[in-house]
C-alpha cells in the first residue's frame, strides 16, 4: 500500500473559512464544555434531522466542526484521561475505568495554573480518585451535587432514573433540581460571573446524555418514538468479527430488544442529548451576555460515543464508529457566523496542544499529540495518516465472567479509508469504511487486503511504545 492510499480522504483539504490571526487570541481564555457519551451522528450539526441540538449547533456556527475526531480508548477514565494528559492511555496509566489518573500526571490545567490562569473543573471529570486536583484550582464534583438533596430525595432520584446503564427510554416527572447536570450549568454560570475579569481555564463536564435513558418530560416528549429513524441492523450484527461483542451484546439483552422497544430507547437518548444541550446553552448564553465570548476559545466535544442500538450494541466499549468517534467543535473569537467543517483526521490527544496555542501560548514539544491549531486558521497542516485508540478490557462491565479482562488491548487504527481493530490473542477485524461505512463486513480474510493488513499491523507494533 503506497503512501497515496494509506492516507486518502485523510489529507489536507483547503476550504473557505475567514483568517483567524494568531494575536486575536493572545491570552485568550479556554471554555471546554464536555458531555460523556454523545454520539457523533446526533447532533443536528452534524447532519441529524432528528435530533435537537440548538445550542451546540450554536457554538459550530461559530466555529471549526471536526468529521473524524476519534477518543483514545472508548470508555469514560481512559479517554478523559488522554485530554487532559494529551497523552494515551497506556502512558498515562488510567486504563480501565478502575484506574484513578495518577497524582502525577501532568494536565492542560498544570499548564495554564502556570501562566496565571484561575483553573476549574465543575462536574464529571471521572478522575476515581477525586480528592486529586490535577491542576484545577476551583472544583465542583457529583458529590456537592447530591449534598443539594435530602436523603429522601436521593432516594427518590435513584428510584425513577433506575440502573446507571439501563436503556428503557421513558421520561422523569423530577423537577430540574434534581438532575446534576443542571446544578454544573448553574456552577459553570457563577463561576463565568465570579472570574469575568480574569484569564481563565475551564473545564463544564456534563453527565448527560449517558444512560440511564430518562430525562425529563419535556425532553423526552420532543421525540415521538414512531417516527424516529432506526440504526441499520443485519439478522447476523456481529458473527463475523471479535467474538467478545457478540457475547457482551446477548449477555446484556441488547441482541434481541425489539423495534419497539428500540424507538423508546432512542427517545430517552435523544432527550438525554437535549436536556444537556439545553445545559450547554445556559453556558454559552452567560458567555456570550458578559462578552467573554470576545477573548475565549470555546470547545464542544464528547469522551466517547453511544452505540444507540447500532448492530444492536449500547454504550461504548468497542471501536466501531458511533462508539469511537465523537462529535469534536472549536470556536475561536473573530469567527464571527460561518460554519467550516473539516475531513482531517483528529485525535483527543491534539487538544493539549492545539488549545495552548489557539490561546496565545508555545504548544509544548514533549506530547505525542500534534497541534491542528493551523486548520482553524485557514492555514495548510500537516495531516495525521491515521487515528489510534485503545481499549484495555474493563472488569464487571465486559462479559459476566471477566474472560477478557487482563488481555492486550483492542488497538485501533483509522486511516481515510481504513479500520483495524488488532487483537493479539483473537480474531481481528478490517472494514474498509470508504465502501463499508457502517462497518457490517469484517474483511481481515479477503488475502487481497494481506499488504494492508500488515502496514497497519505495523502501525499497531508502533504505537505500543508512544
Amino acid at each position: 500500500m503506497n503512501r497515496r492510499e494509506f492516507v486518502r480522504g485523510g489529507g489536507a483539504v483547503a476550504v473557505a473559512a475567514p483568517a483567524v490571526l494568531r494575536g486575536q487570541t493572545q491570552g485568550a481564555n479556554l471554555l471546554f464544555i464536555m458531555s460523556d457519551q454523545h454520539q457523533r451522528e446526533a447532533s443536528g450539526c452534524y447532519g441529524s434531522t432528528e435530533v435537537k441540538t440548538p445550542n451546540i449547533d450554536r457554538i459550530a456556527a461559530r466555529g471549526v466542526r471536526f468529521d473524524r475526531a476519534y477518543c483514545q480508548a472508548p470508555v469514560c477514565v481512559p479517554a478523559r484521561g488522554s485530554i487532559i494528559t494529551g497523552q494515551y492511555p497506556h502512558t498515562h496509566g488510567a486504563k480501565i475505568l478502575a484506574d484513578a489518573l495518577p497524582d502525577g500526571a501532568r494536565t492542560i490545567a498544570h499548564y495554564f495554573r502556570e501562566r496565571g490562569y484561575v483553573t476549574g473543573a465543575i462536574g464529571k471529570m471521572h478522575f476515581v480518585d477525586e480528592s486529586r486536583r490535577h491542576g484545577f484550582d476551583h472544583r465542583m464534583y457529583e458529590a456537592d451535587f447530591q449534598r443539594t438533596l435530602s436523603a429522601e430525595e436521593r432516594e427518590r432520584l435513584r428510584r425513577d432514573q433506575g440502573g446507571a446503564d439501563g436503556i428503557d427510554g421513558r421520561h422523569s416527572d423530577l423537577p430540574a433540581r434534581f438532575f446534576q447536570d443542571n446544578y454544573y450549568a448553574e456552577e459553570t454560570v457563577r463561576f463565568l460571573r465570579e472570574n469575568r475579569s480574569r484569564r481563565f481555564c475551564l473545564w463544564s463536564s456534563f453527565f448527560m446524555p449517558h444512560t440511564p435513558l430518562v430525562p425529563m418530560r419535556e425532553f423526552y416528549e420532543r421525540y415521538n418514538p414512531a417516527k424516529l429513524t432506526l440504526p441499520k441492523r443485519s439478522a447476523n450484527d456481529l458473527e463475523g468479527g471479535f467474538e467478545g461483542h457478540l457475547i457482551r451484546a446477548k449477555e446484556r439483552g441488547w441482541y434481541g430488544q425489539t423495534e419497539e422497544a428500540l424507538r423508546r430507547s432512542l427517545a430517552g437518548y435523544y432527550g438525554n442529548v437535549s436536556q444537556m444541550d439545553n445545559c450547554v446553552g445556559r453556558v454559552y448564553d452567560t458567555l456570550c451576555e458578559l462578552g467573554l465570548e470576545k477573548n475565549t476559545v470555546v470547545v464542544y466535544t464528547s469522551d466517547h460515543g453511544e452505540m444507540a442500538g447500532a448492530h444492536r450494541m449500547w454504550t461504548k466499549h468497542n471501536m466501531f464508529e458511533q462508539s469511537v468517534a465523537v462529535p469534536l467543535i472549536v470556536s475561536m473569537p473573530g469567527r464571527g457566523h460561518s460554519e467550516t467543517a473539516r475531513p482531517e483526521l483528529i485525535e483527543q490527544i491534539d487538544l493539549f496542544p492545539t488549545l495552548t496555542e489557539l490561546c496565545g501560548h508555545a504548544a509544548p514539544k514533549d506530547l505525542p499529540g500534534r497541534t491542528f491549531a493551523p486548520l482553524l486558521r485557514n492555514q495548510r497542516n500537516a495531516s495525521r495518516e491515521f487515528a489510534y485508540s485503545e481499549y484495555y478490557f474493563c472488569h464487571n462491565v465486559f462479559t459476566r465472567d471477566n474472560r477478557y479482562v487482563g488481555k492486550s488491548p483492542i488497538q485501533m487504527v483509522r486511516t481515510g479509508r481504513w479500520k483495524l481493530n488488532h487483537l493479539d490473542w483473537g480474531r481481528s477485524e478490517l472494514f474498509d469504511v470508504q465502501n463499508d461505512p457502517g462497518e457490517f463486513r469484517n474483511c481481515i480474510d479477503d488475502t487481497a487486503n494481506a499488504g494492508i493488513v500488515r502496514e497497519l499491523q505495523a502501525v499497531v507494533r508502533k504505537m505500543k511504545t508512544a
